[in-house]
């Protein structure tokens, strides 16, 4: 679906005959699936009369698909994969020798663990962040992967995800707002005066909550929800969810910084890493 050269002629297969796209080996895999929704049920109903799993895979863009053109909830026969940017492991920076979730379990896990890694070096990765194409880049070519991504955030997808038509300064603002409080329990009240220091126009907080929500939507911030260890507790030790980026880039992409900045300021550097 996100071939132009095909893409007219596929739409119309996907509104008069979906069915025929959906012919031809599997795993068969369907990108850009969003901008034709009738596949969804099609898939579905695929899924119902063919033996096996894995036969489909959908893949989209961070604008998500207009479920209410959907019939079916594909309960039973969907799998939602959020895929986030490349882990440190997966891009080969990390030699995965230590593993968090075995040092909570029984697991017989090393320790301790030496890495080559220098302090400079994570200070380029995480201005580089987990972006795939920029894991093969170096250098300049590499940073640059992450403004090019808040670019058409703000300029476009923050206003494409719901059809509500917002101000790319404003946006701006917000995710430098955010990116000044990754890994707190900012409330959104905090965030609203934030950015009405740097803004002619007083902001709401539910316009805070709007355009927060819109960023969610399409995974550009992830918050880490408020925990409770125990499964039967009314409390949470922590009350407040802790404001994340789904990928660190992002935030020194909003903040203007590089590695040589978060080298001069250790405490910037560690909330973002």
């Amino acid at each position: 679906m996100s071939n132009p050269d095909k893409v007219k002629q596929n739409l119309q297969l996907a509104d008069i005959s979906p069915s025929s796209l959906l012919q031809g080996k599997t795993p068969r895999l369907i990108d850009e699936w969003q901008i034709a929704p009738k596949l969804w049920d099609a898939v579905r109903f695929e899924a119902d009369h063919r033996d096996g799993f894995g036969h489909f895979i959908l893949t989209g863009s961070s604008v998500p698909a207009e479920m209410d053109q959907v019939q079916h909830t594909g309960t039973g026969r969907f799998a939602w994969i959020k895929m986030r940017p490349m882990s440190l492991y997966e891009s080969g920076e990390s030699s995965g020798e230590i593993s968090l979730s075995a040092l909570f379990s029984a697991e017989k896990k090393p320790l301790f663990a030496e890495n080559n890694v220098t302090l400079d070096d994570i200070a380029f990765l995480v201005c580089r962040g987990g972006w795939p194409q920029a894991t093969f880049l170096d250098g300049e070519d590499a940073l640059v992967q992450s403004f090019d991504y808040l670019d058409a955030v703000v300029k476009s997808d923050i206003s494409r995800v719901d059809g509500i038509n917002r101000s790319e300064a404003r946006a701006r603002l917000l995710i430098r707002s955010l990116a000044r409080h990754q890994g707190t329990q900012a409330p959104n009240t905090t965030i609203c005066s934030d950015i009405n220091i740097n803004d002619d126009a007083e902001l709401s907080k539910e316009t805070v909550v709007s355009y927060t929500n819109a960023l969610k939507k399409i995974f550009v911030i992830e918050d880490s929800p408020a925990w409770s260890p125990n499964l039967r507790s009314k409390s949470a030790i922590r009350t407040t969810d802790t404001r994340y980026f789904v990928d660190s880039s992002i935030a020194t992409a909003a903040l203007g910084v590089g590695p040589g900045d978060l080298m001069n300021d250790l405490n910037t550097f560690g909330l973002l890493f």
